[in-house]
């Protein structure tokens, strides 16, 4: 697949990035490599190999899954800067 200049133009309005349009060759070029890549990896034969967490084999830690108290809104509220009527009051984000 090749990406020619009216995709990258297409695909940077669909991500609403401004591109001037003597950078469109640039980015297609730019486009082409990452699919080239792509390509690349797709010929990799990973038949019986186990999906990894990490580069080093080990095992996700897990805490034991306890029941703890719970149900205390003073305490939970306790160190808030400002708590009103049992919650927590932040300042308006959006006008």
């Amino acid at each position: 697949m090749s990406i020619d200049k009216e995709t990258a133009r297409r695909v940077a309005k669909l991500a609403r990035i401004a591109v001037p349009d003597d950078h469109l060759d640039a980015l297609a070029g730019e486009f082409n490599a990452i699919l080239g890549f792509i390509e690349q990896l797709q010929q990799v034969d990973v038949d019986g190999v186990e999906p990894m967490v990490s580069v080093t084999p080990m095992r996700l830690k897990r805490r034991a899954d306890i029941v703890t108290e719970g149900n205390q809104p003073k305490a939970v509220l306790a160190n808030a800067p400002d708590a009103r009527e049992g919650f927590f009051s932040v300042p308006k984000v959006v006008e």
